[in-house]
This record gives structure tokens, C-alpha cells and sequence, in this order.
């Protein structure tokens, strides 16, 4: 086992006051590794101001972003003009919170560089850090080597009702919300759908690792 000490943030979605105060929350971060799973906007209020902070965060500690389906779609709405998924997954929300129209694409040039630069996945010792998850009938190294298996990691689901996968190492991955983080054999879901309104939900979720400590905070954007 690596001696590495990570805290992994679940889908925050435009939920800004319920990002910093699990933030807060989570200090001191010590030596520890801050890992978000993507889904940064999209559907909450402020989607904006949330990017702007984790720009701002990733310049103080050590931090990794990975992208989610949200940021794909947003990405792919800007550059390919794939508008209308955007638009029916709380894209909406997005422009609202930039003063945007669908037809005012200027976002600010770092917001875009952030996003470019998000990452599909994170691989430590111990760890997979994905934003949906990936296949339950293959190892991560199967994966990894099949292009259209890296595609589903923005969107996997499949993994959620096996009994047993074959992963080498515990897969931490957010992108389906559910009342209460999942914690099986090799796998972690940390999305508690801060966003959503429905009784059982509305939590930000994050773990401390290898402790799987698990840390929430109850929304505070509605």
C-alpha cells in the first residue's frame, strides 16, 4: 500500500456555497491530494463562480480535475455546435450563470483552458479516479487499452449492479447520484446529488483516502 493521502470531491454542479463549505470542512489539507470527479456545472445556480474557484484553488494546492459527461457536453456544444443534449442537461443553468445567450459563446479564455484541460481519468498506486467508472467485465488496464471503453468513462453505469469486477485497484467515480456514497469491493461513488432536490439527496460528498472517511455537506444553493 502507497503511504498517499488523497480527498475526493464528488459532482458539484453549479452548487458554489455548498463547494466551499465542504471545502472548509475538509482543512486542513495537509499533504493530501484533492481529486475532483467532474460535473462542475450544469443544473445549480452558479456554475460560473465554481469554475472560477477551482482555478483559483488549483493555483494553492495540489489539486486534480477530471471532466465529466457536463464538461464534455459544454465542450462539444461550444466546438462542434452538439447544442441541444447541452440544453437538455442543465446547460442553461451554465449560460445563466455567465450572462450568456445560446448564441454568445464567449466564455473567458482560462475557463476554457480549464475545462480543455481536464482529465478522463487519474491513476495512483491504490487508486482509479473516474467520473462515471468503467466497465465491470474487463481489469483498468483492459480498458484503458480499448478506445471506446475510455469513451464510457464519462458515462458507465454498467458497474453499479455487478456483484464482483475484476479492477486491480478501487475505482472512486461519481456522475449517479445516490442517497448515500456506494462503497463495495474496489468501487466508491461519491455522487450524493448535491443538486437535486429529491428526499434523500441534496449532499456534497467527499472521502478521505485510504481512510474512507466520508465527509457531506447538505446543499446550501436551492
Amino acid at each position: 500500500m502507497s503511504d498517499q493521502q488523497f480527498i475526493a470531491i464528488g459532482d458539484i454542479h453549479g452548487c458554489y456555497k455548498s463547494m466551499e463549505a465542504i471545502l472548509e470542512k475538509l482543512k486542513p489539507y495537509d499533504d493530501r491530494q484533492l481529486v475532483f470527479v467532474g460535473d462542475y456545472i450544469d443544473r445549480g445556480p452558479d456554475s460560473k463562480k465554481v469554475i472560477e474557484r477551482l482555478i483559483a484553488l488549483g493555483k494553492e494546492v495540489d489539486a486534480v480535475f477530471l471532466r465529466g459527461n457536463h464538461e464534455q457536453m459544454m465542450l462539444d456544444a461550444i466546438y462542434k455546435g452538439n447544442f441541444n443534449l447541452w440544453m437538455m442537461n442543465g446547460g442553461r443553468s451554465t449560460l445563466r450563470s455567465y450572462n450568456m445567450g445560446m448564441h454568445s459563446l464567449d466564455f473567458p479564455e482560462e475557463h476554457l483552458e480549464f475545462l480543455n484541460n481536464t482529465k478522463l481519468y487519474y491513476e495512483t498506486e491504490d487508486y482509479f479516479f473516474v467520473h462515471a467508472g468503467l466497465s465491470p467485465a474487463k481489469t483498468i488496464e483492459e480498458s484503458l487499452g480499448d478506445e471506446q471503453e475510455m469513451k464510457e468513462f464519462l458515462w458507465e453505469r454498467s458497474h453499479l449492479n455487478a456483484y464482483e469486477t475484476p479492477w486491480e485497484k478501487t475505482v472512486v467515480f461519481g456522475h449517479t447520484p445516490r442517497p448515500n456514497p456506494l462503497k463495495k469491493e474496489h468501487m466508491l461513488g461519491i455522487d450524493t446529488g448535491c443538486v437535486y432536490e429529491r428526499a434523500g439527496y441534496g449532499k456534497l460528498t467527499a472521502v478521505k483516502l485510504p481512510e474512507v472517511e466520508f465527509i457531506q455537506q447538505v446543499c446550501l444553493d436551492r
